[in-house]
């Protein structure tokens, strides 16, 4: 999986609670228990509570605050995606929600990062993924499984609507010329790539963003992995990236991918 956490995510605070406290949403009951039988019998998580539609999940994080949120996305009434849309842009909530579902198509993957979920699984996972994937998805560490994660960020890069990526002004350099704007050569992006990274930062932003987790960035860099974090943490701040996934975005748009 690749990483996101960071001390300065929305996540920082799961580290002093003792057990990994999960949501799991989905309309069929069978799935559900057969997510809770797994996730109770791995040491350290706890099912706080159980939802069968987007509005019961609404409900249900506003009321139980859970680390972790697996969320289905086909379901009566409101479906996960615009579920996990409005758990995420409520400022009182700070779950990662990790996306589970039947189906591997690029609009669910597509979608569920343009609402702000963290993580994408698909229900055939074996039990050791699904505990895995909310183990790392609490720490803050989970983005997307390796095989997804190219194809998910290039396509959110090249399809999301013109305009500023995080932390960047309205004139910044490097956007798309105007449809009658002559052509003009290929601009070279300097070391940093944004005026406030430095250039290791810059460096980490491009491992980053070739779905390297914090542990191989550290290994390649020849640094700790505590630094890594630190250094993940300074540039979503500087960028002004909610997450991850929003510096991918940056870091594919200026060609560092």
């Amino acid at each position: 999986m690749t990483p996101l956490g960071t001390p300065g995510s929305t996540h920082s605070n799961r580290a002093d609670r003792p057990d990994i406290r999960v949501l799991l949403v989905d309309d069929h009951a069978v799935m559900r228990a057969g997510f809770r039988m797994i996730l109770e019998s791995a040491d350290g998580v706890t099912v706080a509570g159980e939802a069968a539609t987007g509005a019961e999940a609404i409900a249900a994080a506003s009321a139980l605050h859970p680390d972790v949120i697996c969320m289905d996305v086909q379901m009566p009434g409101m479906d996960g995606i615009e579920a996990t849309r409005r758990i995420v842009s409520d400022p009182s909530l700070d779950p990662a929600v990790v996306i589970v579902t039947t189906f591997d198509r690029d609009d669910y993957l597509f979608e569920a990062l343009s609402a702000g979920a963290t993580g994408f699984l698909l229900k055939n996972a074996g039990p050791e993924e699904l505990v895995n994937a909310v183990r790392v998805a609490a720490a803050g560490d989970a983005l997307l499984a390796p095989e997804v994660t190219r194809r998910v960020i290039e396509r959110f890069a090249a399809t999301a609507a013109p305009g500023p990526g995080p932390g960047e002004p309205a004139s910044a350099p490097g956007r798309a010329p105007a449809a009658d704007a002559p052509p003009g050569p290929r601009e070279v992006k300097p070391t940093p790539v944004h005026p406030e990274l430095t250039e290791r930062e810059s460096e980490v932003l491009r491992l980053v963003a070739q779905a390297l987790s914090n542990a191989e960035i550290a290994r390649r860099l020849f640094i700790g992995e505590a630094t890594v974090k630190t250094h993940v943490s300074n540039i979503l701040q500087k960028l002004g990236a909610r997450d991850r996934v929003a510096a991918v975005v940056y870091a594919h748009r200026h060609g560092l991918a």
